[in-house]
């Protein structure tokens, strides 16, 4: 392996997603970090300029084509589905989820933006915050995203002017108040000319901030994983069962928080037994430590029994047990939730079954106000609710941990993922 793919294998990943309202240009600004960046390739770009083309007499190059891949998408001028796009700097790789500005698609948005680590809320710098802005801020805050970055577009449209700008930081940072977001900024933008994308904008000059890119290369997201709770949800049990590999018995996964150590004392759950990390390997060599999110095996001192969905952990601090937990949930599915109903529900790597017990609460996105009367969920709601357990599941809070406090349902007629939760 050379230098060169090694250093891009080992470069530091960030997960970031678009949100906004229809037209507010998340296509063509993603299109653009693209072109500056000179992530895109000749072919790619002949076949842009084609399809502008044939959608528009104006001689610009349409970015957004770049992502809208659907043929719905390009005949309306709308993003549909999610879209994901990959590219990287010398700085920093990066995966990109394009997401609709619909109302109607607001599952997709948080399809998209369940991994991310990096939330881009696009605000048209004509029309300011809208209901839209809150939706999708609120949504991020939900899935508690650790960073989120304001984009003030069409900063053309308003003449580059300053006092445009200043307003809209004004009026989001009063919704800010109301969610639990830690790290937010903002940078006024015009994705269609480039200013403040990737180079700095000549026609606002008054702006000293941080370009776009140069926020999305130095973010610093090494402590958005949590690294003080040992977490290892078992995956695949390894057994060789070969001369060479006798008595050779691996627990297999990939790390979902804090840092695993050779001699270290780990407890296994639910089932409560405790032992010692004799080793711990990848594919190609024995490590003395992993960290979150490596994929390791990792072998222990003592023979116990443990299987898919069991739970290594550190003895620092315990996840939490249960056969009954209540859930913050977006409704994805086309039928509406079932109260008393069954479904399959998947927890890292954990598969059982639960009931509805109970709809508690259903929430405005457009108000934030919790409605206690209203008990039917239906699809893009929000609402929290008590799921029954057919078995003990261990966890964390959401809120402390994104992968073992996160959970989906799963319509066992029809196979669909109808809901994504997050555990309170």
């Amino acid at each position: 392996m050379s230098e060169t793919t090694s250093g891009y294998l080992n470069m530091e990943l960030l997960r970031f997603t678009t949100a906004g309202s229809v037209d507010d240009g998340k296509s063509t600004l993603i299109g653009r970090l693209l072109y500056d960046s000179k992530a895109i390739f000749e072919d790619q770009m002949e076949a842009i300029e084609k399809a502008s083309k044939k959608v528009s007499d104006d001689e610009d190059v349409n970015l957004a084509l770049l992502t809208d891949g659907l043929r719905a998408e390009r005949e309306q001028g709308i993003t549909i589905d999610v879209a994901y796009r990959y590219f990287a700097t010398p700085r920093r790789k990066f995966i990109i989820a394009d997401t609709p500005g619909h109302v109607q698609y607001t599952r997709n948005m948080v399809t998209g933006a369940s991994t991310a680590n990096v939330a881009l809320i696009l605000i048209d710098a004509r029309n300011g915050v809208i209901e839209q802005t809150l939706r999708h801020s609120f949504i991020a805050s939900l899935l508690q995203i650790p960073h989120m970055i304001v984009c003030v577009n069409k900063m053309d449209l308003v003449d580059f002017k300053e006092d445009v700008f200043d307003d809209i930081k004004i009026q989001f940072n009063k919704i800010a108040s109301k969610l639990d977001i830690k790290d937010i900024r903002f940078v006024p933008i015009s994705a269609k000319m480039g200013d403040n994308v990737v180079d700095r904008s000549k026609n606002m000059e008054w702006y000293d901030g941080p370009t776009l890119m140069y926020l999305l290369e130095t973010i610093h997201i090494v402590s958005d994983y949590n690294h003080s709770l040992g977490r290892f949800p078992v995956q695949y049990v390894i057994r060789p069962q070969s001369d060479k590999f006798h008595d050779y018995r691996g627990y297999a996964g990939r790390i979902a928080s804090g840092i695993f150590e050779k001699g270290q004392k780990v407890k296994v759950l639910p089932s409560g037994h405790t032992s010692t990390i004799k080793a711990i390997t990848t594919m190609n060599e024995e490590l003395e430590s992993a960290y979150a999110p490596q994929s390791v095996a990792i072998n222990l001192e003592d023979d116990i029994d443990i299987s898919r969905g069991d739970m290594i952990a550190g003895e620092n601090k315990e996840p939490e047990i249960s056969r009954n937990i209540d859930v913050m949930i977006c409704w994805l599915g086309e039928t509406p939730l079932r109260l008393q109903g069954k479904y399959g529900l998947k927890h890292t790597t954990n598969d059982l079954r639960c009931i509805v017990s109970e709809v508690k609460y259903k929430i405005d996105v457009n108000t934030l106000d919790k409605n206690y009367d209203d008990k039917s969920i239906k699809l893009n709601e929000i609402a929290r609710i008590s799921l029954k357990l057919t078995k003990p599941v261990v966890y964390d809070p959401y809120k402390i941990n994104r992968v073992t406090g996160s959970v989906i349902l799963i319509d066992e007629a029809t196979n669909n993922t109808v809901c994504a939760g997050m555990i309170i």
